[in-house]
């Protein structure tokens, strides 16, 4: 039987890459393809696929808050995460919010097919790396910061602190918000100071929790 495949990630490049490797193997076949995460409801919904691999960063929708929606819209599809993000509290959300298994895009060429297969027999796939950060982080509690620390923060701060959060890098965020990459450091280091958070795995921690951030965008 073919295993009926849904693409959602908002780089054509990486889709591109992921057909061609997916539909390599005699029993997989690529039905559709989103842009975004209105998108790939709108063709889980239609298509029925058997699998959906999901992008977590994406405009319009994220993937973290689509995952409840496409168990919804396409019951008996299995939900694979394919994204940069290696921070166990986005493991720990994608899992609870109904992902069959989560795979890191650097390592896509190497796992990404026994990932498919495994979520395809039933399994939940999360590469052996990422399992061990998830019961370390698991273990260990992170700080908490004041219920109003979040307000005292600058527009700027705030803004920096949530695309950290995200995992962009201080060159994206200085690009996007048209700083120099000094200015940014500046804005994230006296914004976890404020929050007394000590490392970004905190602050994602701690910007989930608030409602802050999904993972598509600040």
């Amino acid at each position: 039987m073919t295993t009926r495949i849904l693409l959602a990630d908002d780089h054509a490049v990486l889709r591109a890459g992921l057909r061609l490797l997916l539909e390599n193997q005699p029993d997989f076949e690529v039905t559709g393809e989103a842009a975004s995460g209105l998108e790939a409801l709108e063709l889980a919904e239609k298509l029925q696929p058997d699998l959906i691999l999901l992008d977590l960063t994406m405009p319009g929708l994220n993937g973290l808050d689509a995952l409840p929606v496409l168990r919804k819209s396409a019951p008996d599809a299995r939900i694979l995460i394919l994204t940069m993000h290696d921070d166990p509290q986005y493991l720990r959300q994608a899992l609870k919010n109904g992902a069959s298994g989560y795979v890191l895009k650097k390592a896509a060429d190497t796992e990404l097919l026994s990932a498919v297969r495994a979520v395809l027999r039933g399994e939940v796939y999360v590469h052996p790396s990422m399992t061990r950060v998830l019961l370390d982080d698991m273990l260990t509690d992170a700080p908490a910061a004041p219920a109003d620390a979040w307000e005292s923060l600058s527009e700027r701060e705030q803004a920096v602190l949530k695309l950290v959060a995200l995992g962009y890098t201080g060159a994206e965020i200085a690009g996007q918000l048209n700083l120099s990459v000094k200015t940014v450091e500046t804005y994230r280091a006296r914004g976890m100071e404020k929050l007394g958070l000590p490392n970004r795995a905190a602050l994602v921690r701690f910007a989930l929790k608030k409602g802050l951030i999904g993972v598509g965008g600040p």
